[in-house]
């Protein structure tokens, strides 16, 4: 790869950011469909290397996030709906400790 490309392949453009929430960038796809998240980027949604990610096209929109905060968002949206004090794990438990009875 000669330098003009490397350079196209590495292009980026920030704009400035208030927050870390309003980190932006403007990026060329690179070959074979690679993308470089900026460290910035990377940094703020506490992606370290080897990380697992999940990728989703959503609303025409790829969104990248760790699988360490979808867990996160996963929990928290069971906790609107199973009430305080019950344990699923423990009421999965049961059933199967009732259903081998039965077999």
């Amino acid at each position: 790869m000669d330098t003009l490309e490397h350079q196209k392949a590495t292009d980026a453009v920030w704009e400035p950011a208030k927050f870390v929430e309003d980190l932006r960038v403007r990026m060329r796809l690179g070959a074979k469909g690679r993308l470089v998240i900026p460290a910035a980027m990377r940094e703020a949604l506490g992606m370290g290397e080897n990380e697992v990610i999940d990728l989703r096209v959503v609303d025409g929109e790829l969104r990248i996030a760790t699988m360490r905060e979808r867990l996160r968002r996963a929990q928290e949206r069971a906790r609107k709906i199973i009430p305080a004090g019950v344990s699923l794990a423990d009421e999965l438990s049961a059933e199967r400790r009732e259903a081998a009875k039965h077999e």
